[in-house]
């Protein structure tokens, strides 16, 4: 069953387009991936899920509504959430407090009680804290709440930002490059976590990432993009085969190069 269905779905900006005719669907429960060359609209593509951008034409429909029009906030009181490309973390807040600030969109405690600290405020908070920490612990980070954010290793803050998306209780969750600049153990260790979070937590994910053993060891279906165009989509070992796929990463001269010498 379809969790996230989106159809025909085009972006421009100006004379630019950057995403054109984008149809994809991701089945419940499932872990899937976006790839494609630099510039070929998987971030864009991201924004206009996640409600930063509006799609110029075409539908995007989660869990049976139309998240058209809804600002990030609502999207993600919807159910989806994000990690984002470039580390969007509080440098100077401990990382259960990077954490907590993920559960805004479902606390239920208005500003005034906030401002006085009454009114069951002191135990919404004891709550969030302790549900920040049992996160923390489930990404591989027990007992490092209280350290400053920036003293973090950079793939420790990875780990925070994927917590703090949890942490809204999604029901879809989007990766935008989790494992950049990772070393090759950091990425296993990366694979694993983001099993766990579909295994355990009942999770989907959908992940942008250039890493192609990341993309081929963990992913379900592939949906690759050119120019803002979908060029390909199937399973890891249709992908690898694909001569488009080929093309649009080795260029066409050297996509038919190595065909050659495959035939050879």
């Amino acid at each position: 069953m379809a969790l996230l269905d989106v159809r025909n779905v085009t972006k421009r900006f100006g004379g630019l387009t950057a995403v054109s005719d984008v149809t994809m669907s991701v089945a419940e429960g499932s872990i899937s991936a976006i790839i494609g060359p630099n510039g070929a609209g998987k971030t864009t593509f991201f924004n206009l899920l996640t409600g930063i951008y509006v799609p110029d034409v075409g539908s995007i429909n989660f869990g049976g509504r139309s998240l058209i029009g809804l600002r990030p906030d609502q999207v993600n009181a919807a159910g989806m959430s994000r990690t984002f490309q470039n580390i969007r973390l509080f440098p100077g807040m401990t990382v259960v407090e990077n954490v907590m600030v993920g559960m805004h969109s479902r606390l239920n405690v208005s500003l005034v009680r906030t401002i006085t600290r009454l009114g069951g405020f002191n135990k919404q908070e004891k709550r969030v804290r302790e549900r920040a920490s049992d996160l923390l612990n489930f990404v591989g980070l027990s007992g490092q709440g209280d350290e400053i954010c920036r003293n973090l290793p950079y793939g420790a803050q990875r780990r925070v930002e994927i917590a703090r998306a949890m942490a809204s209780d999604p029901k879809l969750i989007l990766l935008d490059e989790p494992t950049a600049g990772m070393n090759p153990n950091e990425s296993k260790d990366a694979m694993e976590l983001f099993r766990k979070v579909r295994d355990e937590r009942g999770v989907t994910v959908v992940l942008i990432e250039h890493d192609m053993k990341v993309v081929m060891g963990i992913s379900e279906h592939i949906t690759v993009l050119n120019f803002g165009q979908t060029i390909a989509e199937g399973t890891p070992k249709e992908i690898q085969s694909n001569e488009k796929v080929v093309e649009a990463y080795l260029g066409r001269h050297a996509a038919g190069s190595s065909r050659a010498e495959g035939e050879a």
